[in-house]
């Protein structure tokens, strides 16, 4: 058992490094051992609040290439980055229903500047992203005929979710219908991305009595019988802020904050690993990481994250754990898997494209591997850990790696510079599979017979021993291992 003072061996620096990065140098892991899991988590999360966008214009294309050129930068904040995509998925809106590269790329902007704020406030700033009106059709909700589609995801993904940690429901179908009335007459200027409130668009009570009061969650939520009014300050453009604030007061049927809770259990499921989606499970640390940050109370992300990651949750499934490395751990995201290695080997895409195998750049990479960014599948995001592995997905993380692995052109910094890893001098195959293992940071996931493998691979061509100042051999033998390892199961969890 540990917590915030407890030091940091070189495993667990590893651990908190790739899960509140993309991968981890040796540099860094130097650089963070020693230090506890405190200083560790305040020296990740002292980044500053960031406004930049990846731009591009209105080509998708060049949006997501230079989104994962800016992830792929020695200067960008790694666990900055981490919860932007976290908040990317939770926040589900796809290009697909928008229509327009340039507010995605403004919606991106605004996870950042978020990413590690009041979760109140940046769920009424989501509520106004023009990305998300036009995705979830506030920008066609009128008052004639309200549409429900942003106030349903608002409920069950964004902030409540269907059924609290008892199984219990948070909301009922009558709410749905009476928070999408306070979203009428939301509108944007299409090419201008400026929105506005259209008071002749807007549910005014009077206009539509027949409707009722605006009344939510009447016998749920804590708010007892006769529900909370969103109204009661006024009606008109208030009403969208007014709502987020009676979510935020929502109790469960164990008396706690509901948004509180949800939020902390999905930090804690993308962080830590996919166990933490039974209830049951999660229920215990969640109620912790709320009540070490305090979280239910002033809602400030950056507080509710530095609880997580000093917790032992985070930390139960780093090698050096009482578990071992047969506990449960979690499948890399594409971004992740893409990211990472390039990272740790030291690759620079020239154009943002790997030279070697098929020359596909790396957006056609992570979305063969089932993620292409600003292009979720569904406002529910892509499916975390199995979901990430299918068929074809396995195929493409495989073909990515033997890419890396023939990436041997263009100048030296797009080529794998395997003997940059390797010392040249070793010519024992056990000692160059060791070397190459802790360059990956494998080398405690592996069992005697995997490694075996690996060395009689080095040596199947009937050499016992290497001459790695052979560079046709290198890059035969040598890129070869590479590419294996980074196609091994064990790399595709951390």
């Amino acid at each position: 058992m540990g917590d915030q003072t407890t030091i940091l061996d070189p495993a667990a620096a590893r651990h908190f490094l790739r899960r509140t990065g993309f991968g981890a140098l040796p540099e860094e892991i130097s650089e963070y051992t020693g230090l506890t899991r405190g200083e560790a988590a305040d020296r990740r999360l002292a980044f500053k609040r960031s406004r930049r966008k990846p731009g591009g214009g209105r080509d998708l294309s060049r949006v997501q290439d230079r989104y994962l050129k800016l992830l792929l930068k020695r200067t960008t904040p790694q666990l900055q980055e981490k919860l932007v995509l976290f908040w990317h998925d939770h926040f589900a809106t796809s290009n697909a229903g928008v229509g327009d590269p340039k507010p995605m790329s403004f919606q991106n902007r605004l996870l950042r500047y978020w990413c590690v704020g009041n979760l109140k406030e940046f769920v009424k700033a989501v509520g106004r992203d023009v990305a998300m009106v036009e995705f979830l059709d506030t920008q066609r909700n009128h008052k004639t005929e309200p549409n429900e589609n942003y106030a349903r995801e608002l409920l069950e993904l964004f902030t409540l979710g269907v059924y609290d940690m008892g199984g219990n429901e948070n909301y009922q179908q009558a709410d749905i219908v009476q928070i999408a009335r306070a979203f009428t007459g939301w509108r944007y200027l299409p090419k201008k991305y400026k929105l506005f409130f259209d008071a002749a668009q807007h549910d005014f009570t009077v206009e539509f009595p027949e409707r009722g009061p605006k009344v939510v969650f009447a016998g749920v939520g804590g708010f007892g019988p006769a529900g909370r009014s969103f109204d009661d300050l006024g009606e008109g453009a208030s009403e969208i802020d007014r709502v987020v604030d009676i979510l935020f007061e929502h109790r469960d049927s164990d008396g706690k904050n509901t948004v509180a809770r949800r939020t902390a259990r999905r930090l804690l499921e993308c962080f830590a690993h996919g166990g933490y989606a039974d209830p049951a499970v999660a229920r215990p640390v969640v109620d912790a990481l709320v009540a070490g940050s305090g979280f239910d109370q002033h809602f400030e992300i950056g507080p509710l994250v530095r609880a997580l990651l000093v917790h032992d949750a985070f930390f139960e499934t780093h090698s050096a754990a009482p578990h071992g490395p047969a506990t449960k751990r979690s499948v890399k995201w594409p971004v992740d898997f893409v990211v990472g290695t390039l990272r740790m080997l030291g690759i620079k895409p020239k154009k943002n494209r790997l030279w070697g195998g098929e020359f596909l750049t790396l957006r056609e990479h992570v979305a063969r591997m089932g993620q292409s960014p600003m292009e979720p599948p569904s406002v529910f995001g892509w499916e975390w850990e199995n979901g990430w592995i299918t068929t074809g997905s396995v195929l493409a993380r495989c073909s990515f790696a033997r890419d890396v692995a023939m990436a041997r052109t263009g100048g030296a910094s797009t080529r794998l510079r395997v003997t940059e890893f390797i010392d040249p001098s070793l010519t024992e195959p056990a000692e160059i599979v060791q070397a190459a293992l802790e360059t990956l940071g494998l080398e405690d996931q592996l069992d005697a017979a995997e490694r075996e493998a690996f060395e009689s691979y080095l040596t199947s061509d009937g050499d016992a021993s290497l001459d790695l100042n052979d560079d046709a051999l290198v890059q035969r033998k040598l890129n070869g291992l590479f590419g294996l390892l980074l196609q091994c199961p064990a790399y595709q969890l951390h």
